[in-house]
């Protein structure tokens, strides 16, 4: 694992994070993800990295949404919590969720990886599930955002999850030629059927990865 520590703190993210307002492609993929696990079923769901809350807007209703951040746009939320997740545990008071979720979270916990993992288990309920995306690095046109600052390959990101979680599925939430999200309306419609990982293609040409994870007993 490459860990490459930045002081990006509050004030950089307050700004940065205005950039996930409205939700994108990946957003849309996990809460359909977050759907099919819930099925229906009144759950609790922990949105780790939230940023905005964008993922709250396109939730269902049987889905109550719980968020945590560095920064916090509305203070005034009972549902959201800020904190310094670098130095600070996951935690949301006593609260055991159904869904525990940490969508572009991971590429920037500096050296904390295996110890955010073991509180993501903590405050999930016996049965409930964690998805998690990460960057594919590996992508054919790498592009770092200087914030990043836990870069691996996926098989090490993934090795190392399965040390804490039982790996459900992992597949590419999308390919682009360019490592970037989808944006054109067809690339988008021609990626959301994929959700196994194309030999020789998606390393290469996978934007990220989702995950969908139990505790392990």
């Amino acid at each position: 694992m490459n860990s490459t520590p930045h002081a990006y703190a509050k004030d950089f993210w307050k700004e940065a994070n205005r950039k996930f307002n409205e939700p994108h492609f990946r957003t849309e993929r996990v809460v359909g993800i977050a759907a099919k696990i819930a099925r229906g079923r009144e759950c609790d769901i922990l949105d780790v990295g939230c940023g905005p809350a964008a993922v709250s807007e396109v939730l269902p209703p049987n889905i109550h949404y719980y968020g945590i951040d560095i920064a916090i746009q509305d203070h005034g939320a009972a549902n959201l919590r800020e904190a310094d997740l670098r130095t600070e545990p996951i935690q949301f008071g006593s609260k055991r969720f159904d869904i525990v979720l940490a969508q572009g979270f991971f590429e920037y916990v500096e050296d904390t990886q295996a110890q955010k993992f073991a509180e993501i288990a903590d405050i999930m309920k016996p049965d409930g599930k964690f998805i998690v995306t990460y960057w594919n690095f590996g992508h054919r046109a790498p592009h770092h955002y200087h914030a990043i600052s836990n870069i691996q390959s996926i098989t090490e990101f993934r090795r190392d999850l399965a040390r804490r979680f039982r790996i459900d599925s992992g597949y590419p939430v999308s390919h682009n030629w360019r490592h970037r999200g989808p944006s054109r309306r067809i690339i988008k419609m021609a990626n959301k059927p994929i959700r196994v990982n194309v030999p020789l293609v998606s390393p290469k040409l996978a934007v990220e990865y989702v995950f969908v994870c139990s505790r392990k007993s």
